[in-house]
């Protein structure tokens, strides 16, 4: 199966350091806003997702999550999850180590696309 969404070794680093210092974790990708469109990290469970969301699948042991309105717009590429210098000014759990997550993307292949992972 092709993984809807991936994680960069450097990202994985920081959400294990969140983990410790706040336990079980899971990510939403923002749909706009204040700060655009970037992925955000909380404690699990404090983001409330709803019958409007999809799981795309998880990440370092996160659930990773979207809108299914956003999800239509980029359900034919595989989101990477990397993390980059700077502040961003979510409500994030990353901010205050002065980085953010970010989403970086790729159309799949033909054959990666007939293998893609459900989404729930």
């Amino acid at each position: 199966m092709t993984s809807r969404v991936l994680i960069t070794p450097e990202a994985e680093k920081v959400v294990a350091k969140l983990q410790k210092e706040n336990g079980e974790l899971m990510f939403h990708q923002s749909g706009g806003c204040c700060d655009g469109s970037q992925p955000m990290c909380f404690p699990k469970g404090e983001f409330r997702t709803s019958d409007s969301d999809v799981l795309l699948g998880e990440i370092a042991g996160c659930g990773f999550y979207m809108s299914r309105d956003q999800f239509e717009y980029w359900k034919h590429t595989q989101l990477t999850i990397d993390v980059t210098p700077g502040r961003g000014s979510s409500f994030s759990l990353e901010i205050p180590l002065g980085i953010r997550f970010i989403t970086k993307s790729r159309l799949y292949t033909d054959q990666e696309a007939s293998e893609l992972s459900p989404v729930e």
